[in-house]
Order: structure tokens, then sequence, then C-alpha cells
């Protein structure tokens, strides 16, 4: 775990500083594009079950429901002008670096549930999948993303909890990268 949290907080250091621009830029393209705050704080569970709140850019309307997109009736309604460009592109996944930076979250491991998530929690917890530090990206999210069911997504972080290592976490962020280039993977 000691060298994993080290890898993990260097290269948040180093990609900040290299997507300091692009973050300001889709920060500016945020506020310039929608009313609301820049961020939006999500109450995430992360490792042991601990609440965290975690920052994404905001990509829909400060009137949204809070719960996992895919349980919205119509989310397209809800996101805001760029709001699907930077869900597709992940761009609204680069204030995690903080989460990171805090020892929050990790580059890979389970994506952080949201608090309200009761079904998925309860399976993580019962595999013991609750030990990890959530992820940015993991096995699930390159094996279908928000395209899988709860019980298929719980297999593969059972899966990464049984294989973690770093070659296996290095494969995973390259694998990440094809899909984010790709865009597969991603309803919304």
């Amino acid at each position: 775990m000691g060298l994993k949290r080290a890898v993990d907080f260097f290269l948040a250091l180093i990609a900040a500083a290299i997507l300091l621009v692009p973050i300001l830029v889709v920060a500016l393209c945020v506020r310039l594009t929608s009313p609301g705050p820049i961020l939006y704080w999500s109450k995430r569970v992360g490792r042991f079950n601990q609440i965290f709140l975690m920052p994404k850019f905001r990509s829909m309307r400060v009137d949204t429901p809070t719960v996992a997109t895919h349980l919205l009736e119509d989310p397209d309604r809800f996101l805001t002008p760029i709001g699907s460009f930077l869900r597709k592109s992940s761009l609204d996944e680069l204030p995690q670096l903080w989460c990171i930076l805090e020892g929050k979250m990790s580059f890979v491991g389970p994506r952080p549930a949201l608090y309200n998530q009761y079904d998925l929690i309860e399976l993580r917890t019962a595999h013991g999948v609750d030990k990890l530090l959530p992820g940015l990206t993991g096995w699930a999210q390159i094996n279908g993303r928000d395209e899988l069911p709860i019980p298929e997504k719980v297999k593969f972080d059972v899966e990464y909890l049984e294989r973690r290592s770093f070659g296996f976490d290095i494969s995973i962020l390259f694998m990440t990268a094809e899909k984010v280039i790709r865009r597969k993977g991603i309803r919304h």
C-alpha cells in the first residue's frame, strides 16, 4: 500500500501540473455555459465505507436529483450544454486528482459508489472490496463502465481485489486511456 500511495501521489502531482491549462479551460467553459458552481461535490463511499466528497466538473444542471445517472428517467435533459462532451471525454473527472493527492482515492481501484447506492455498497462490503481505496478508474470501468449491472460490476471489483498488482494497475491505466480516446462504454 505504501508504494502504491507514493506512486499515486507523485503521478497526481505530475498530472495536475501537465493538465493545469486544460483544467482551467474546462473550468471556464463550465462557468460560461451554465449557471451554478464549476465543481459538483458528490458524496461518495471510500475505503472502509467512509463517506468523502469527490469533486467533478459539473456536467448536469443544478436541479438534477442526487441519484446515479442511469436511474434518471431522461438523463439527457439534465445535461448542461457541454455536459455530454465532458462526460464522454472524461474531462469531468479531472478534479478527482485532488482526492488522489489527499489519499482518499487512487488512480486504480473500484469506482467510488454514491452514498445512496446501497445495493452496490452492500455487495462490495460482503466481498471485502470496501477495504480498497476507490479509483479514478478500475477493472470494472474498462469492462463496461456505465453499462454493467451491479452484480457484474462487483464481480470485476472482486477480481481486481484478488489480482491487484503494480503491473495490473499499469495495464488498467493503459486500457482506460484507450477507452477514453475511443469513448467506449459511455451512455451519457
